[in-house]
């Protein structure tokens, strides 16, 4: 199977989206030296804006690599891979920004997604290139349930205690960039 250019994200695309239980977010630093940072996403937690325009939202975790590759470059790709069902990849590359709940367009993007703790930011990401490719080598899996340990942890944490952790955790990414450094006063609950 030839993998495909897509102009945007059709009706298509977004049922095959909506089907799956979870992405990959890719990003890395400017320098060579910097490390390539990829991470799994689940929940509920995707978005589509908009034809050229998506969103994620962004959970209080022990790393802050990707918000600080955005602030840097922007640039990101999201993967989607189809465990169930036929056989395919899905890539949005485009240029990420960081919407923190001190920024205007928080309170409107916020609303496209279930109401988890920890929330630290949504990423939006303005899309430039969109493929697909066969996805013949990707097993086969059988989704099965969410974990709850995630949001168990930041009902448990409360709102100090998270704004005390990402103050500890998520200033600076691996490789010294800034992260939540400037960040640190976002609300828990949002």
């Amino acid at each position: 199977m030839m993998g495909k250019l897509y102009q945007e994200i059709d009706a298509t695309l977004a049922a095959f989206i909506a089907k799956q239980h979870l992405f990959f977010v890719a990003s890395a630093p400017i320098g060579g030296e910097g490390h390539v940072n990829l991470s799994p996403k689940g929940f509920d937690a995707f978005a589509i804006l908009d034809p050229m325009t998506v969103a994620y939202l962004d959970l209080t975790g022990s790393g802050v690599e990707t918000i600080a590759h955005l602030q840097e470059n922007g640039r990101i790709v999201i993967m989607f891979c189809a465990f169930e069902g036929p056989p395919k990849i899905l890539r949005l590359y485009g240029r990420g920004e960081v919407v923190t709940p001190h920024d205007p367009p928080f309170t409107e993007l916020r609303a496209h997604f279930p109401p988890y703790l920890g929330v630290r930011a949504v990423i939006r990401v303005r899309l430039e290139r969109i493929t697909d490719s066969c996805g013949f080598g990707v097993p086969v899996m059988h989704y099965e349930s969410e974990r709850t340990q995630l949001h168990d942890w930041a009902a448990h944490k409360g709102e100090e205690a998270l704004l005390a952790y990402r103050e500890a955790n998520n200033s600076n990414s691996i490789d010294g960039l800034p992260g939540l450094a400037s960040l640190t006063s976002i609300p828990a609950d949002r």
